[in-house]
């Protein structure tokens, strides 16, 4: 199994996910690691603000923020390797990373037969 590391900017706590105005880009992140863990995944999360010891003791990531700065944040290694930078990873791409066998749209609310039906609007309107 792989190891993932996500080398997060600066958040105003551990998650990001915290005071008013909530970023649902990292609500959906938080749950897409929760969901990786749960599966034996093995995903750590370091934040810049909180964690920036972790920043100095990985060569890939110190390289990176040499060269890009915290503006080119999130970066994403797998295995020690950038996998993505600039971005979070969806659950699909975190769960190939960990080598997890998860089916598509698994713990997402989509269904199959929600996909075969047209999507959201059952295929028979046009709604969408």
């Amino acid at each position: 199994m792989s190891k993932i590391e996500v080398f997060e900017p600066a958040l105003c706590c551990a998650t990001g996910v915290c005071g008013e105005d909530v970023d649902q880009q990292l609500v959906t992140f938080s749950a897409d690691m929760d969901f990786i863990r749960s599966r034996g995944g093995d995903i750590a999360r370091y934040n810049l603000a909180s964690e920036p010891q972790a920043f100095a003791d990985n060569d890939a990531a110190k390289a990176f923020l040499h060269l890009s700065g915290s503006a080119g944040l999130p970066l994403v290694l797998v295995d020690g390797v950038t996998a993505m930078t600039g971005r979070y990873p969806d659950r699909t791409q975190l769960a190939t990373w960990a080598g997890l066998d998860v089916p598509n749209g698994a713990g997402m609310g989509i269904t199959e037969a929600t996909a075969s039906a047209g999507g959201c609007c059952g295929g028979a309107s046009s709604c969408c």
